[in-house]
């Protein structure tokens, strides 16, 4: 684990308008910078970056944030992958908490399976651009396939010699260990794996290169035509897609991911200016390929050649997109083409159109398929019924689901009530499928933590901590109520000024924290109450958090917060006080934080207050007809002095406002 000093020096060293500049043509305006967009499509720029603040944020789309986040969601980083990228960037050597040789270990060995892969591949493209046969076999080949230079260069494309020992000593003579190339499949049983084909490296999505696949050139029918690196610890076939590296600006930008079968239609296509498009690499898309997915847009196309055996065979399981809550088209090419031979033939321009005009929806796709084969055959068609129901079932969104019913209802001729009551059947069937197979993972994830432990296993289903580890809360959603505003107001003032001076003898935090210290059970609203309790924690140990802390915080919503809170499409202009002596009637934003912070702890107050009104009316009311007159009086009482603090909470903050 990263341990705080370094990831405090990260934070104080990486300045937002270097990383976004790597990705970003940034142009300065007034104090800050504004570019394009790198999220999604657009023309006027919108995406701005505050230096200052060390910050950016797009008032198109709302993404945005610190150094760290920016790099997270651009290139789809985990919290410390992020956090290593900057400190690599900015030179800044990483100390380690827990176990320190361990974890150092453990990314030196990971790191020599990269830098195997990496001079692997530069092998592989050596031998195809700088020997005879390389040029005349693998690279006549790509050239023969319509592949310009530059994508050549691009993929990384190159050719293995069919020797079968070239790579294995070249590995040696540098001084690699056996074991670590052998674990990735390059080499096995002493020979090279890789002979004679030319060879497609496959990259993560930060870019390295994490196995690869290779294609024989001469027919050979006790060798397969494609074959894959073996899986380790960096390669994993069912989570990874091929060209993603290449595709995911793209695809965000796009909002849209097309999805085709190999490595050269996905390259043929990135060829023709279409950059959206991976490649599953001949498998069944996985749970985990359509998640990866998900992470740039909910909207694939898919593209099948015109062999329609084929394509019913793939769209068996094409349900789990589905169950991912992901819009999905399909588009059928002509008889015998494929998307590259299609793409090529008739140029990029064509090709878009095709798509565009051909892509039909999954669930219509897949039942005038079955229609076709059901015609005349009652039995075949209450199959077709019951595949297409199913498919509906699998879909989370009830909206999505009703409207699919009626669509299908017209057209399969069929009562939507019946179709209604079918799939509801499938729904409730497949949420209790789940809810077992959970309890099922459960129960023997807990047996087996109680089992290391040495515990007998005991019951601890009645857990109702949420994700940021408090009490679970129905006042999750209250962010439009009254409350819930004063809570977000009270968690903007910590985040932004908290770290200020109130006083000579307080923070704003400390200052907040004595005034409602004695109501903190109040805060319900998350993550507005998940960031109060964190900074409670700060100055009881008499430490303050900056702004920066929670725009580089591991937690996404609160990042996201914090960057709301700090950021703003308008700023104010130079000009007005330089050129034309115009001043605001009050001290800007800023500067005014005792007065914010003043009032809106009043205004938590007077809201907290008229909440405990309403409660206690309802006891009130609850009593009436017991007729418990002492009981009654205590709670009038209490009614008595809640209104006559409200009515003084009230003038307090009016006298307040007024004086400004």
């Amino acid at each position: 684990m990263i341990s705080q000093k370094t990831i405090a020096q990260i934070f104080e060293t990486a300045k937002i308008e270097d990383v976004v500049g790597d990705f970003v043509n940034l142009k300065r305006r007034g104090v800050n910078m504004i570019g394009l967009c790198p999220f999604h499509d657009e023309k006027t720029p919108s995406f701005t970056v505050s230096p200052a603040k060390n910050i950016c944020k797009c008032f198109g789309c709302g993404k945005g944030g610190s150094p760290v986040s920016f790099l997270m969601e651009h290139d789809n980083l985990t919290y410390p992958e992020a956090l290593r990228v900057l400190a690599k960037k900015y030179g800044i050597e990483i100390e380690e908490d827990g176990n320190p040789d361990k974890s150092k270990e453990e990314r030196q060995h990971l790191e020599s399976l990269y830098l195997i892969n990496q001079f692997t591949k530069d092998f592989f493209i050596d031998q195809m651009n700088n020997t005879d046969i390389g040029r005349s076999v693998g690279l006549h080949y790509f050239k023969d396939r319509g592949f310009r230079e530059d994508i050549i260069e691009r993929f990384g494309l190159g050719y293995s010699p069919n020797d079968g020992k070239s790579l294995m000593k070249k590995l040696d003579d540098v001084g690699y260990e056996k074991t670590l190339y052998e674990k990735l499949g390059v080499v096995k049983n002493g020979r090279d794996f890789f002979r004679g084909r030319v060879m497609f490296p496959i990259h993560n999505l930060t870019g390295k290169c994490i196995g690869f696949g290779g294609r024989i050139l001469k027919a050979n029918k006790k060798a397969p035509k494609y074959v894959n690196s073996s899986e380790a610890e960096i390669y994993n076939k069912s989570k990874i897609l091929y060209g993603m590296f290449f595709a995911k600006n793209a695809i965000r930008k796009k909002d849209e991911c097309i999805l085709v079968e190999g490595y050269t239609d996905t390259i043929s296509l990135h060829q023709a200016g279409i950059e959206n498009v991976v490649a599953s690499s001949g498998t069944s898309l996985t749970i985990e390929q359509i998640r990866l997915i998900k992470r740039f847009t909910p909207n694939i196309k898919i593209l099948y050649d015109g062999d329609a055996a084929g394509v019913k065979a793939a769209l068996r399981g094409l349900d789990l997109v589905l169950e991912q809550d992901l819009n999905v088209k399909v588009v059928l090419l002509p008889e015998g083409e494929d998307p590259d031979s299609y793409a090529q033939a008739i140029g990029t321009e064509a090709f878009v159109k095709y798509l565009d005009e051909k892509a039909t929806d999954f669930i219509l796709f897949k039942m005038n398929l079955l229609m076709e084969e059901a015609k005349g055959d009652p039995v075949k068609r209450s199959d077709l019924i019951k595949d297409i129901v199913s498919s509906i079932s699998k879909i989370p969104d009830p909206i999505k689901r009703s409207v699919y019913v009626r669509e299908c209802a017209l057209q399969l001729d069929v009562g939507e009530k019946v179709l209604i009551n079918a799939v509801n059947k499938n729904v409730v069937g497949n949420i209790q499928s789940r809810q077992r197979q959970q309890e099922i993972n459960e129960r023997r994830a807990n047996r087996n933590a109680f089992e290391e432990a040495g515990f007998p296993e005991e019951d601890h289903s009645g857990n109702n901590d949420d994700e940021f580890g408090l009490p679970d809360s129905k006042s999750d959603n209250k962010e439009f109520e009254s409350i819930g505003f004063q809570e977000k107001d009270i968690a903007r003032i910590l985040i932004n000024f908290g770290h200020q001076n109130f006083n000579d003898d307080k923070t704003i935090a400390q200052f907040i924290f004595t005034n409602i210290g004695e109501i903190m059970d109040a805060f319900k609203t998350a993550p507005y109450n998940s960031i109060v309790f964190e900074y409670l924690e700060a100055v009881k140990n008499k430490t303050s958090l900056s702004p920066q802390h929670f725009l580089n915080h591991s937690d996404q919503k609160i990042r996201e917060v914090a960057l709301n809170f700090n950021s703003s499409p308008y700023e104010y202009s130079p000009g007005w006080k330089e050129r034309f002596n115009i001043t605001t009637s009050q001290p800007e934003p800023d500067q005014n934080f005792i007065s914010d912070t003043t009032q809106a702890l009043m205004r938590f107050k007077l809201e907290k207050i008229k909440e405990l009104c309403e409660e206690n009316l309802e006891r009130i009311k609850s009593i009436a007809g017991e007729k418990d007159q002492a009981k009654e009086n205590r709670y009038m009482q209490v009614h008595i002095r809640l209104k006559k603090m409200e009515k003084e909470l009230t003038d307090q903050l009016n006298t307040v406002v007024l004086k400004q």
